[in-house]
């Protein structure tokens, strides 16, 4: 592909730099082919200069396309996740506002990316192998799986018709696009349609990522709570699926299902035998890794005969009438290659099933009703049931801070709590998940569980970082309110220095972290800061000059 004009060197517009907005959205758009010499191949990249590694790149074109092409004749969108190659930095995001406000859910990756396929095959007698065979690909940090495949069902299929001059032009639209940033309601015009998240629009999104739970779900209705909990536990699991869009849903399905909670282990919503990882995830010398793979390929019912978790999906047919259900199935039966759909495991949930809410959802299908209203059922449950999972580790956690009273302006803020899990058990009958969840069952072992699970390492992690930094702010809050004039008056030039390397540190740390700080903070303790300078003696104004960085 010719650069387009000025593609590949900085164009400022206002002061921004060539397709920085687009690379708030999208890392890179690809067109990948089938070629008879090379096999998949990387035809078109946009923009041309994207900064791309060999390895990423091939990567790409493997996971672009469906591991068999017979069954997939005419369109197949699906997903994947790509583990970025070890060593690539990506400068752009290190301070990442947008990551700030986000919620843990919809942050954007550092170092995975998302592709969203639009994969097409049709007859073409014109081509050797009699068919046309191309995927366009946008590639993003970003988990915005409605949003990216909403956009690809509207530029793919005139892309197929026109190719680059319609792909190009489709890049210069997003990059005019406004950052994503969250609460705000967008406008994203692109070939004379608006994409809205909140507002009538001609193409309404009324979600950036929510996909259609009750489709994904719908073979699987009466194991929702042993799905959840194999989620929540982070369990290794490999859903086998007919096709790559089946296979993708159901994995990002099953990421979302603990939302709001974070899911903190690997998740491949499409895995194939060419992926980098092939070889760590299907090694028998050790224990299977906490990772949630979609895939394909018949080959993999023998590959992972040693994992604890299966879920093998059938075609689904939508013809009105309840679907069939999964049974589970003993993890033996698969060492016989039973291509019956079921879920093959011993595992044993801690809580009961919800039988209202698979009667009513069942009920549902034979009433015919939306889809969508279904989805909607089922994502207040499973909101519900991980909200009354978590509301109790919530509690508990935030008990850990240390009270407001004990940050003074002159010491060290003390130290938040560590989490005893004895601790936190002892709180469970006072205000445990039975006072917000109908559901039975032994909710003390789930804990148990879950506290050696990846999940929860994550979520303990982040919301420690968030209350060191809410501690942080605090004690400078407190110290700009306190009388710092008045405290240097006595004090030698070694203590004052002291407190002045100190508090430059506190300032630089809290510009680092963009920490959330009332009006007028940094401003006012570096203007004191600059102020007491001004009264020590010169000589100590050059060591304490290289520190400024305000």
């Amino acid at each position: 592909m010719n650069p387009p004009h000025g593609a590949g060197s900085p164009r400022h517009d206002g002061g921004r730099s060539r397709w920085s907005r687009f690379s708030c959205w999208l890392e890179c758009v690809c067109v990948v082919t089938f070629d008879l010499e090379l096999g998949q191949a990387v035809e078109l990249m946009f923009p041309p200069d994207v900064k791309l590694t060999e390895k990423e790149k091939t990567s790409i074109c493997y996971l672009s396309f469906p591991d068999s092409y017979s069954g997939c004749l005419g369109d197949t969108q699906f997903s994947f996740r790509l583990r970025q190659s070890v060593g690539r930095i990506s400068s752009r995001f290190k301070d990442d506002v947008y990551n700030q406000d986000a919620p843990v859910t919809l942050q954007r990756e550092a170092s995975h990316f998302f592709g969203y396929v639009y994969f097409r095959q049709v007859k073409d007698v014109s081509v050797k192998r009699g068919y046309f065979q191309k995927s366009l690909v946008l590639v993003s940090r970003l988990p915005y799986t409605h949003l990216f495949h909403s956009l690809l069902q509207i530029i793919a299929p005139e892309f197929f018709e026109k190719l680059e001059p319609c792909l190009e032009a489709v890049c210069n639209e997003i990059d005019q696009w406004p950052s994503p940033t969250p609460g705000l309601t967008l406008n994203l015009p692109v070939m004379g349609v608006a994409l809205q998240n909140v507002l009538p629009a001609p193409t309404l999104l009324p979600t950036l990522h929510e996909l259609d739970l009750f489709k994904s779900f719908q073979s699987l209705l009466i194991h929702l709570q042993m799905l959840w909990e194999l989620t929540l536990l982070g369990e290794p699991l490999v859903v086998m699926a007919p096709s790559p869009n089946v296979s993708s849903e159901t994995v990002l399905a099953l990421v979302s299902s603990i939302s709001p909670l974070k899911f903190c282990c690997d998740f491949r919503p499409y895995f194939t035998i060419h992926d980098s990882e092939f070889r760590e995830y299907t090694t028998r010398t050790q224990a299977p890794p906490n990772v949630l793979l979609g895939v394909t390929n018949p080959f993999f019912i023998k590959t992972f005969q040693s994992w604890p978790h299966i879920i093998r999906l059938g075609d689904v047919t939508t013809t009105g009438d309840l679907p069939k259900q999964v049974k589970v199935k003993k993890l033996s039966k698969l060492k016989i290659l039973d291509t019956k759909p079921g879920i093959y495991t011993s595992y044993k949930t801690f809580l009961h099933k919800d039988k209202i809410l698979i009667k009513r959802l069942l009920k549902g299908i034979q009433r015919k009703r939306p889809s969508e209203v279904q989805s909607a059922i089922l994502r207040r449950h499973l909101l519900e049931l991980t909200q009354s999972f978590i509301i109790p580790l919530e509690r508990y956690m935030a008990s850990l801070m240390p009270l407001q009273r004990s940050v003074t302006p002159w010491k060290t803020p003390p130290l938040i709590r560590p989490f005893s899990q004895d601790e936190f058990m002892s709180t469970l009958d006072h205000t445990g998940p039975q006072l917000t969840s109908l559901l039975k069952g032994d909710w003390t072992g789930l804990y148990r569980k879950f506290f050696r699970s990846p999940n929860f390492d994550g979520w303990y992690r982040h919301r420690h970082k968030e209350m060191s930094q809410k501690l942080e702010s605090l004690h400078l809050e407190i110290i700009c309110d306190a009388d710092l004039i008045g405290w240097t008056k006595d004090k030698s030039e070694v203590e004052i220095v002291d407190l002045i390397l100190k508090l430059r540190e506190k300032l630089n740390k809290a510009q680092r972290q963009q920490l959330q700080l009332k009006d007028g903070v940094l401003e006012k303790l570096d203007s004191f800061v600059n102020s007491i300078i001004r009264t020590l003696p010169e000589d100590l104004h050059t060591v304490l000059r290289p520190h400024e960085t305000i």
